[in-house]
């Protein structure tokens, strides 16, 4: 397996993904029916909403995994963010990053993998959109760009998740302000 670079602004990029606060939070349904959408319409097994902090892959969302997080290194997501566009592998065993990656050899059986990067309003890629499949997939099979508009609407909605939690608590302040003074 060959290791994923880290990105040359990984400390500013762990940062962005610290500041927008979703990591180890809980289900949401529209990020949830967001990875549901994705995988019904490249009619794959597994979608996911990955997040890749320092150490570990962290599913916001995900259909068709049991399990909420993963180690980074072996993540095809860690991989997925240092790309500028949406990343493809049409055959894992045929590519030599992934042939003898233990979730291609072992479960969940990966072959098929195309990932979206989830990059925030100031440039950082914080993870990705993927759709995985444990069947290969020709070239020109996947729309590139419906797959990169979801991951567009995706970070949007974490950042504005984040926005109304913080305009939420300034008004929380002002009202206990008001009641302390009248």
């Amino acid at each position: 397996m060959i290791k994923a670079t880290i990105p040359v602004e990984e400390a500013q990029r762990l940062q962005a993904l610290v500041r927008l606060e979703i990591l180890d939070s809980g289900s949401e349904p529209l990020f949830d029916a967001i990875t549901r959408l994705a995988a019904r319409l490249y009619k794959t097994d597994i979608s996911t909403i990955s997040l890749i902090d320092a150490n570990r892959q962290w599913f916001k969302a995900c259909v068709g995994l049991n399990t909420r997080e993963t180690a980074r290194e072996p993540a095809f997501c860690g991989y997925a963010i240092t790309q500028k566009d949406v990343m493809i592998v049409h055959d894992a065993l045929d590519d030599q990053r992934f042939w003898d990656n233990p979730f291609v050899t072992g479960p969940p059986f990966i072959r098929f993998y195309a990932g979206a990067p989830l990059v925030t309003s100031d440039g950082y890629a914080v993870g990705t959109l993927c759709v995985i499949d444990r069947e290969p997939r020709a070239p020109g099979s996947i729309d590139r760009h419906a797959l990169k508009e979801l991951a567009g609407i995706t970070i949007g909605l974490i950042e504005k998740r984040l926005e109304n939690r913080l305009l939420a608590e300034r008004l929380r302040r002002a009202n206990v302000n008001a009641a302390a003074l009248g």
